[in-house]
């Protein structure tokens, strides 16, 4: 939802095409107007909202063709990362329009944002403006929040009385703890980017200038890790957040990870480096 808006899905979700093959070139995501903008090179899937005229607000439309991508990444091995951002300078995302609480709301929403938080690589929010109502969840369910200075944040529920979803109150509940998600959501009140780091909404804030900068710089670093360790702390991490992670579990991942030829070879060519030095 935005600051004239909450969150929705279409009450019935549309037969969809399959996601289209994506190269370098950007493309729709979707043949609706408005549809988000992908693309997908060198392991990196790009996502950006594309209604700046609208402050990219989000369509009950855009979460089916999201899901279903988001589906086809999560299969692909060759992803190593997600980039989701916004077209403009002003806003990253507003999210709904109250049209959408009124007429289409369900749990769309929700299921794409999980889809989004359970994808098993890196996710980075390139929030290049302000972020409002439904698209502050978007950006939690990212994992890493890159944002621009003089952004700002609100969560508009209270005002609208709407109760908001359970999946969204946990992402701020766990991302950001109670306090901030009791201010958050219990008075509207609106926060400048100071605070948005200082509760952990971002990560990093920079100039406009550096943003597409520091992102890089963000996937550089990714994509020298190892993707089966990364999907699986990844996995783990959530696990521990949520209070319901299975120790035996993740104590056998780091036995397997110990085990992995993976890592015999990545700490084999860094000794090798030292030796040469």
């Amino acid at each position: 939802m935005s600051a004239q808006s909450g969150p929705s899905s279409a009450a019935s979700a549309p037969a969809l095409p399959d996601p289209p093959d994506v190269g370098s070139a950007e493309q729709a995501l979707a043949g609706h107007p408005g549809a988000p903008r992908i693309r997908l090179h060198a392991g990196v899937a790009w996502l950006r909202l594309d209604r700046p005229a609208e402050h990219n607000r989000l369509d009950p439309a855009d979460l089916d063709a999201m899901t279903a991508w988001f589906a086809t990444l999560a299969a692909d091995p060759a992803v190593r990362a997600l980039v989701i951002t916004g077209t403009g300078d002003r806003t990253f995302s507003s999210g709904y329009t109250l049209d959408a609480i009124l007429s289409d709301l369900d749990d769309r929403l929700e299921r794409m944002l999980d889809a989004l938080e359970a994808l098993p690589f890196v996710t980075i929010a390139a929030l290049n403006g302000s972020v409002y109502g439904g698209a502050t969840d978007l950006a939690l369910a990212c994992d890493l929040r890159l944002g621009v200075t003089g952004s700002r944040l609100f969560m508009p529920a209270a005002r609208f009385g709407l109760h908001y979803y359970a999946g969204g109150l946990r992402r701020y509940v766990t991302r950001l703890g109670l306090s901030a998600a009791k201010k958050l959501f219990l008075t509207a009140m609106t926060i400048e980017c100071d605070e948005m780091l200082r509760i952990g909404f971002l990560n990093e804030a920079v100039a406009p200038e550096r943003l597409a900068e520091r992102v890089d710089e963000h996937l550089a670093a990714v994509l020298q890790t190892e993707p089966v360790a990364v999907r699986e702390m990844k996995k783990h991490l959530h696990q521990i957040a949520d209070g319901h992670y299975d120790e035996p579990a993740l104590r056998a991942a780091t036995r397997a990870s110990l085990d992995s030829p993976q890592l015999r070879e990545r700490l084999t060519r860094q000794l090798a480096g030292r030796q040469k030095r």
